[in-house]
């Protein structure tokens, strides 16, 4: 994980794994939200607000060491790009974007997900930085990157809960 502070209220995280799929398969599965609870353990739901061929609005559910979360975001597949972006639009984390990319390496495919906030209270950024991104965002990050390559290197094994 990449930690860094931009600023007294700017954060960025980046979580990163080498993937060993083809970078297509890799970017269907990152795109398709509906699957994620299947076999991403720790996605409690995905529920569509909006629904199109290359934006939804959706809520979605995770946990956290059996803490529940939930955010509003607005999810951009970009596939000239080779990008899914979200944008959050409801929380704690409203505003924050939300970029995964896939690089062809000599190793494998590195998936990336950068995640960039602004805090909209500037005088609690320093307290809301280490619990929103580091408590929450890096390791629900890790476990999804984790549990991604687990289903998709062993041809649909799932992760353990």
């Amino acid at each position: 994980m990449v930690s860094k502070t931009i600023g007294a209220t700017a954060m960025h995280k980046t979580n990163s794994i080498i993937m060993h799929a083809p970078r297509a398969e890799i970017f269907r599965t990152a795109a398709n939200l509906e699957l994620w609870p299947k076999f991403l353990p720790h996605y409690r739901y995905i529920k569509y607000l909006e629904r199109g061929a290359d934006r939804n609005v959706v809520i979605m559910g995770a946990t956290r060491s059996g803490i529940p979360i939930s955010w509003v975001s607005e999810q951009v597949i970009d596939r000239e790009k080779f990008e899914v972006r979200f944008h959050h639009l409801k929380a704690f984390t409203k505003g924050m974007l939300v970029v995964w990319t896939f690089q062809e390496t000599p190793a494998g495919v590195l998936v990336e997900i950068a995640h960039d906030l602004n805090f909209r209270v500037t005088a609690l950024a320093p307290l809301a930085e280490p619990i929103i991104g580091d408590f929450f965002i890096h390791h629900i990050a890790n476990r999804t990157l984790q549990c991604m390559k687990a289903y998709l290197e062993t041809k649909g094994k799932n992760c353990a809960a």
